[in-house]
């Protein structure tokens, strides 16, 4: 459907014949001379010339003062609304960044893969699918830091998340109460006037809190009242081979899982405990939150709209060029006539 910025440009299309009726006429003296030998049917000729350039020159410069006209009125071709869903989730992540994320525990297409790379690719395709949702993501060591707020560019989120590593945040301890208690502030805050919004925290860690301010049974308590879902998945296998001078021993890589913690957090907020002992389990889990959390609102709608000023346009400076060239020839700047007249 066609559809007009500013339709009140059109009102100035009389504008040239107002300006030259109210300016005054200027005034050109010629001179003019009868010459009693000159063939008559050459005046006649002479006279259905003139006219037909000055109709000529007329009707182009309507049609470029028209053009002008359409393209100052901003024309614009809107499409059928379209409809989109919107689930209005919002979503912050918080990945452990600790020394422990080094763990070569985890194996992707046959190839053994530390913990935080396996979070990487696996996070990556479940950012792919976020959209209508806000994301954001917290990282988190001997400290906790947002490295991005809650945002709808979810290929900035997910380009961040692949810029991150081992040791950003410090790697000797591991703050899980910070990192919940960041989330809780900046997913409050960003929705003040929006409290129907789902909003969910996904924690990934290897270990246990060893550091921070608080402690994150209480940061579950805050944000148990602030409405904040915690999703905390352990991540680590649970037995691996390694060769020693004594040969070939069991271990348990991730010894230092606190599972009893993160269920605490996911059952006062309201939400589960995973367990990643391999990518397959960690792709599995993602799936999993997305489909727990299915919330969606009303629909929003938009139509798809295209400028369409510079066809106008072009068609107005085409036409004024015509016209520049035609007085150019008439006035003989450039090819001025050969034929000399009669003196007398």
């Amino acid at each position: 459907m066609l559809e007009f910025e500013w339709p009140w440009v059109f009102y100035c299309l009389p504008l040239p014949l107002v300006v030259r009726y109210l300016l005054p006429r200027a005034n050109n003296y010629q001179t003019s001379m009868r010459v009693p030998r000159l063939k008559q049917f050459a005046l006649e000729q002479g006279t259905h010339r003139f006219h037909y350039r000055s109709l000529s020159k007329l009707i182009l410069l309507s049609l470029a003062w028209l053009s002008l006209l359409c393209a100052a009125s901003q024309p614009k071709w809107v499409s059928d609304s379209i409809s989109l869903p919107v689930s209005g989730r919002d979503i912050m992540l918080a990945v452990d960044l600790s020394g422990s994320m080094k763990e070569k525990d985890f194996v992707y297409n046959r190839t053994r893969i530390n913990r935080l790379t396996a979070s990487k690719i696996v996070v990556a395709y479940f950012i792919e699918k976020r959209r209508g949702d806000r994301l954001g993501l917290i990282v988190f060591g001997e400290q906790a830091y947002l490295q991005t707020p809650l945002t709808f560019d979810l290929k900035t989120v997910a380009q961040l998340m692949q810029e991150t590593f081992i040791g950003l945040a410090g790697e000797r301890a591991t703050a899980i109460g910070d990192a919940i208690g960041i989330a809780v502030k900046r997913l409050s805050k960003d929705n003040k006037e929006a409290e129907s919004v789902e909003r969910i925290l996904i924690l990934v860690t290897d270990g246990a809190n060893n550091a921070g301010a608080i402690t994150p049974e209480k940061a579950a308590e805050i944000a148990a009242n602030n409405q904040l879902k915690i999703y905390t998945i352990g991540i680590g296998a649970d037995e691996e081979i390694v060769n020693t001078w004594f040969g070939q021993q069991r271990r348990n890589p991730s010894q230092d899982l606190d599972e009893d913690t993160l269920t605490l957090i996911a059952n006062t907020t309201g939400g589960r405990y995973f367990r990643a002992r391999n990518t397959e389990e960690l792709q599995k889990i993602y799936r999993l939150i997305d489909q727990l959390e299915p919330v969606e609102k009303e629909q929003e709608s938009f139509k798809p709209i295209k400028s369409l000023f510079y066809w106008p346009l072009s068609v107005a400076l085409a036409l004024a060029t015509i016209i520049a060239i035609l007085l150019i020839i008439e006035r003989g700047i450039i090819w001025p006539s050969n034929k000399k007249g009669r003196q007398i």
